[in-house]
């Protein structure tokens, strides 16, 4: 089976706090009803994701990024493995958005961050208080859900702008 990717891209929303270097690993299993990324679902498309083209991304953005985040790979878990090591070697954290409900321990013990779930459009995302989806700390167990919330940004905008004022005066 291949381990191909779309062209990895910066994201800054998808693990709060951090700015992350995305993989989106085809060949998803899961097929989510409302999935907005289908062409995940064609093992075929995308790039081969081998070590050495990914550790040449690693350097690219060696500095730069605080994270590596991989969206689905957890059906190949060996290759996904031998990333999550190599992005820890480089000194990076380690996330996995996943549809399932539980990941085996083999990979979990290789992440920081973990997203679980399945998308139901009708329970939204992170960002949605009803939603079935979870975001974790794997090495504390806390859940981080509330850090997707509107209401969560919208008060840590006002802290960030209260302190501001405060600094100003």
């Amino acid at each position: 089976m291949k381990f191909n990717c779309l062209i990895p891209s910066i994201v800054f929303q998808e693990v709060p706090d951090e700015i992350s270097l995305c993989f989106s690993i085809t060949g998803c299993k899961v097929g989510c009803k409302g999935c907005h990324s289908t062409e995940l679902w064609n093992e075929n498309y995308g790039i081969s994701l081998t070590n050495k083209n990914y550790i040449n991304w690693l350097n690219k953005y060696k500095g730069l990024i605080s994270c590596v985040v991989f969206f689905g790979g957890e059906w190949q878990p060996n290759k996904l493995i031998e990333k999550l090591i190599i992005a820890k070697n480089f000194g990076l954290k380690t996330c996995l958005y996943s549809g399932e409900k539980y990941i085996d321990i083999s990979i979990s013990q290789h992440l920081n961050l973990l997203k679980t779930g399945a998308w139901q459009q009708e329970l939204g995302g992170l960002e949605s208080t009803t939603t079935n989806q979870v975001f974790r700390n794997v090495n504390t167990g806390e859940k981080l859900n509330h850090l997707f919330t509107h209401k969560n940004n919208n008060l840590e905008y006002e802290k960030i702008t209260q302190g501001a004022s405060n600094v100003a005066a």
